[in-house]
């Protein structure tokens, strides 16, 4: 059983920073585009992962910049107050 661990920590970290690079904006990752960090962490199972977390993944910097364009609510966007 305990011998399996690694293979199973491995497919985890795997799954878990491929969701992350499907979910995260693509003006956001850094280093290199998104499908290319989803085939260097398929390709690349432990690796590729760990350069993702290390290399790619957007900072609390570049999402607050990717958010500052977009309204907060719907109130706060003029288009969509002018549309009602």
């Amino acid at each position: 059983m305990i011998r399996y661990l690694p293979i199973v920590v491995a497919v985890a970290l795997m799954i878990f920073c491929i969701v992350e690079v499907a979910q995260s904006p693509k003006d956001a990752v850094r280093l290199m585009p998104r499908w290319l960090w989803f085939f260097a962490i398929v390709l690349l199972p432990v690796v590729g992962a760990i350069l993702w977390l290390v290399f790619g993944r957007p900072t609390a910097r570049t999402l607050a910049e990717n958010d500052q364009t977009k309204p907060a609510s719907p109130d706060d966007d003029p288009d969509f107050l002018r549309r009602l």
